[in-house]
């Protein structure tokens, strides 16, 4: 038996051969642009004191008409897909001036299909998903009697695309996503501390319904409680810093990964403009966009330009060799698409994003790289942070962290941040662990007023001479 398919959602005021036709002659005049057509589902369920407290679900869809000329940009949406609709649209393309060098060439077709067009949210019942927030909270408080609070997160969301051209392109993509959040507050001799751990990609449901993956989620939030009920006053100072491999690489995305993004390099307001072919980090660090990885967060068969993801190598041994591009600042800045065009949802503009960012492994091995270290701290997991994308300078917040004494972890340490500028950061990189880990799935990168799922990762780095924030007298 065949699945529907998904694009049905797209055209049931509106056929695919009218969408064509309206694109073709509202966008021929233009050097670029695209019909951006979306149906979205999602769903939410907040567990919280022993019951549910919230279920949300919501569907959307709608188009966006976007025209570019020159630097240009005139884009116009609307939650009904229509030809009224986008006949209406249209008359916002009418205060671009006319193409001057011929309309920018669609982008390349690609065979691979990440996802099927399976919808995570209708394939399990309702019931089963909140009695599975109901065992995850009744595992969580047998752990240890010094568990006070569970909080359970589940939320899920299906999205149907097409992007329509001028001249007949069209690009289709199905994209699932799912997560599960597990916070655990534990308390002892009247001191409350809190852990928390996430899990999820682009897949369906399937995965956070097995007992060891839920598991892995209550034993992980818990451990962090317990530190947390041990740790001492953070240090201050500068400091060598031992960072932990997977989600600490949410460090180098927002101190870094910003940086390299096309926009800012085109506009000159980055701290790597101008500086392909210059070190900008210490040899051995290679830092990588790449994303077609399957069951990624941030995964896109294309991205919302219609451009095929890929891998793309940011810096090489310490070289910058590129940057992150769509298709207007790529074409502005003479260089390639590499598949970043990103955005939050059809009523937004794209704009050069990040999919999974992270940096490679080396040969260092971690335990060796902690017993370089007389005097520091292990940054094991990371919460909010501040960042400056002009200059890259950031603040971070540890939600878990050590103190490192004589080359080995030692005490658990509380309000610890670290300061910083990524630019310099990575030229204070001395050793590069052998441990490459991505993150658990749960990355949200926030750029413009537009929030899309991203995905980080590195191995386990020795920074040498970063400055830490503590509340130690």
């Amino acid at each position: 038996m065949t699945a529907p398919d998904p694009r049905r959602f797209l055209y049931r005021s509106l056929d695919p051969d009218s969408a064509s036709r309206l694109a073709t002659r509202h966008l021929s005049a233009c050097d670029d642009g695209e019909l951006y057509l979306q149906y979205s589902a999602s769903e939410a369920f907040g567990f919280d004191d022993g019951r549910l407290k919230t279920a949300d679900y919501h569907t959307s869809s709608g188009f966006g008409l976007r025209g570019v000329t020159g630097e240009t940009t005139a884009f116009a949406h609307a939650n009904e897909i229509s030809e009224a609709a986008i006949e209406r649209a249209a008359s916002t393309l009418r205060l671009l001036d006319p193409a001057n060098g011929g309309q920018a060439p669609p982008p390349p077709r690609t065979n691979q299909a990440m996802y099927g067009a399976d919808d995570p949210l209708s394939l399990v019942p309702f019931a089963d998903k909140v009695a599975l927030c109901e065992r995850i909270d009744a595992a969580a408080r047998a752990r240890d009697p010094r568990v006070v609070q569970v909080s359970v997160s589940l939320a899920a969301s299906w999205s149907v695309i097409d992007i329509v051209r001028a001249g007949g392109f069209t690009a289709s993509d199905v994209r699932p996503l799912v997560r599960l959040g597990v916070q655990i507050v534990a308390e002892q001799n009247g001191r409350r501390e809190t852990g928390y751990h996430g899990l999820g990609g682009r897949y369906l449901y399937g995965r956070l319904f097995e007992e060891a993956e839920w598991n892995r989620a209550i034993d992980e939030a818990l451990a962090q409680a317990l530190v947390n009920l041990e740790s001492v006053a953070a240090p201050a100072g500068e400091m060598p810093v031992v960072v932990a491999a997977g989600w600490p690489g949410v460090l180098l995305h927002e101190a870094v990964g910003h940086g390299l993004e096309g926009d800012f390099n085109r506009k000159g307001t980055s701290a790597f403009s101008g500086r392909i072919g210059e070190r900008v980090a210490a040899p051995g660090v290679t830092v990588v966009d790449d994303g077609a990885m399957e069951r990624r967060r941030g995964s896109l068969t294309i991205d919302d330009e219609g451009t095929p993801t890929g891998r793309t190598v940011l810096i090489e041994d310490g070289i910058l060799k590129g940057y992150l591009q769509d298709r207007l600042n790529a074409r502005l800045m003479g260089m390639a698409p590499t598949g970043n065009g990103r955005r939050e949802s059809f009523a937004h503009a794209p704009m050069p994003r990040m999919t999974n960012t992270f940096m490679l492994g080396g040969s260092d091995d971690p335990g060796e790289l902690l017993s370089r270290v007389p005097d520091g701290i292990y940054a094991k997991s990371f919460g909010g942070g501040q960042v400056d994308i002009t200059s890259g300078k950031f603040v971070f917040s540890c939600t878990e962290a050590y103190r490192i004494r004589g080359g080995k972890i030692a005490e658990p340490i509380k309000g610890a941040t670290l300061i910083g500028d990524g630019p310099t950061v990575l030229t204070r990189v001395k050793g590069i662990g052998n441990d490459l880990a991505l993150d658990q799935g749960i990355g949200v990168c926030g750029k413009g007023g537009q929030s899309v799922p991203a995905g980080v990762g590195q191995p386990t780095l020795l920074v040498e001479g970063l400055t830490v924030g503590g509340t130690a007298a």
